[in-house]
């Protein structure tokens, strides 16, 4: 491989890292969702005063997004679903720890923060050349 290729390989890989952590930790948080329910969410929701079946889009951010991430279909889309819903978490839910630190020193929404950013560099870079739908895939 030549210099633009090498570039070119290392610039996907990088892509692919970035896809799969994201897609996968997002993962993690709807697999507890699937197998505890959402009921917390959906009270969330209805004390906001909105409809508590707004709940059920979580299973949306949380599990269908992310594994069409994982897999780099419709990508960019997915990725803004995830960081519209790190949004809507930090507002149901964080909201009080906006202004905070950890115990540990760093920022209190430092892991939505980074799941935020994450799913905004995804959306902005695409899927590459390593994912189902390809570089040149739709919405990739």
């Amino acid at each position: 491989m030549h210099g633009k290729e090498t570039g070119a390989v290392s610039e996907d890989f990088g892509k692919l890292i970035l896809r799969a952590t994201l897609a996968l930790l997002i993962l993690f948080h709807g697999v507890s969702k699937v197998l505890g329910g959402v009921g917390f969410i959906t009270e969330m929701v209805t004390k906001v005063g909105m409809p508590p079946a707004l709940g059920y889009l979580v299973y949306v951010g949380e599990v269908i997004a992310p594994l069409l991430v994982l897999f780099g279909v419709w990508t960019r889309l997915a990725a803004l679903v995830i960081a519209i819903n790190m949004v809507v978490a930090v507002l149901l839910v964080h909201t009080t720890q906006f202004f905070t630190l950890s115990k540990t020193g760093g920022w209190a929404l430092e892991l939505q923060a980074m799941f935020f950013a994450a799913a905004l560099a995804v959306a902005l870079l695409g899927a590459g050349r390593y994912s189902a739908a390809g570089a040149a895939g739709r919405f990739n």
